[in-house]
């Protein structure tokens, strides 16, 4: 069963608290101790760089473009302390495969279109508190995180006639 939550946001543009380059991404790296590889920059550029969620595997296929010997469990674990650090987002794509988008600093949840993949993010805690308050009212359960993530076509598949 499919469930389908419509909601309207109107996004702004939003000062980011976070490393937001691909070179302010390195400084933060380095900063935190971690050496800058090869295949680290090549990995770091591909994600902080691209406008989609991309798997594991396009982004190792994508980095041995830039850097031949790289690995997929060195692309693996850097996606791992990418996420840790909070340089990415780590969200699901239709394909049931995760994906790593560029992360906005503070509470925000992903827009992904369902035929090219090209994402943006959006605030949203405050919003949510009533659903969640609502949630535990009826459960009985204690909400300590939640996840969410929307889909749906951006106007540029829209334009082009992609309805699915």
């Amino acid at each position: 069963m499919k469930m389908i939550i419509i909601i309207v946001y109107k996004l702004l543009m939003i000062d980011q608290n976070i490393p937001s380059t691909h070179q302010d991404w390195l400084d933060e790296l380095q900063d935190s101790g971690y050496r800058l590889t090869a295949p680290l920059r090549a990995i770091v550029s591909i994600v902080a760089n691209s406008s989609r969620a991309l798997g594991a595997i396009e982004i190792f296929d994508l980095g041995r473009g830039e850097h031949p010997s790289l690995g997929l469990v060195t692309v693996y674990r850097t996606l791992d302390l990418l996420t840790e650090l909070g340089l990415v987002r780590r969200v699901h794509r239709n394909n049931g495969c995760h994906g790593y988008l560029p992360a906005t600093a503070g509470h925000y949840h992903a827009l992904i279109c369902r035929d090219c993949g090209r994402s943006v993010e959006f605030p949203g805690e405050n919003d949510l508190q009533a659903l969640i308050a609502d949630v535990e009212a009826q459960t009985g359960y204690r909400v300590e995180e939640h996840l969410l993530q929307l889909s749906g076509l951006c106007s540029r598949c829209q334009d082009e006639g992609r309805d699915g």
